[in-house]
């Protein structure tokens, strides 16, 4: 469900339907339509970590693992991820660079088996932002702010009531983004309720108030 405000004749609006204008579009074909009713509650946020091979940055590794055409044999590495067929919706690179690769209005494959806010299969009604970074390090700054004006810019156009990392839908079997990422310093920028956050993060957000 997208809001009805976004469709305002003359409104000025970040998107093309569900593709980000600000983002280079790069088509995964890794997805699907999402199942009735999630497709009327896309409320959530999913925040991730990525690099390939693990601790390396730049290059287009990620783009072409989401778009299936990886070189399997070109790193020791992806013999252990071979023929994984793996999308987000969005991958913001070291520079804050952001890349598109699947309509927000359908679902990407990112979050695998989950369960967040009493629901389970959260690739049905999440969208998926991949940060490149190792789970547990630190993110830069131009990364943070891409992201926050990616959140705000979702935040127009869907229903978005929750924010986690993969860590808190698919506790025990994800890290990431890990304890690098500085929940803190999103929830101050983007300015959402500490609700809308993990409960495991709230000590660190009021800390930082």
């Amino acid at each position: 469900m997208t809001r009805s405000a976004d469709a305002a004749p003359g409104r000025s609006t970040p998107w093309d339907g569900g593709w980000h204008r600000a983002a280079t579009r790069l088509e995964s074909p890794n997805h699907g339509v999402r199942p009735a009713p999630a497709s009327s509650s896309i409320d959530l946020i999913v925040v991730h970590s990525i690099s390939l091979p693990p601790g390396k940055y730049g290059g287009n590794a990620v783009q072409q693992l989401f778009t299936n055409s990886l070189d399997w044999d070109a790193h020791p590495y992806y013999q252990s991820i071979r023929g994984l067929a793996v999308s987000s919706h969005f991958f913001i690179d070291r520079t804050g660079a952001l890349w598109q690769f699947v309509d927000c209005d359908l679902r990407a494959w990112h979050a695998g088996q989950s369960a967040y806010r009493g629901r389970s299969q959260c690739n049905d009604d999440s969208i998926g932002i991949e940060l490149e970074g190792l789970e547990g390090l630190a993110f830069e700054p131009a990364q943070y702010q891409t992201l926050t004006t990616l959140c705000q810019d979702i935040e127009q156009r869907y229903p978005i009531e929750h924010i986690a990392g993969h860590e808190h839908i698919a506790p025990g079997r994800k890290q990431d983004p890990g304890s690098g990422f500085d929940w803190a310093q999103v929830q101050k920028a983007l300015n959402w309720p500490v609700q809308r956050f993990p409960a495991a993060t709230w000590p660190d957000i009021q800390a930082a108030r």
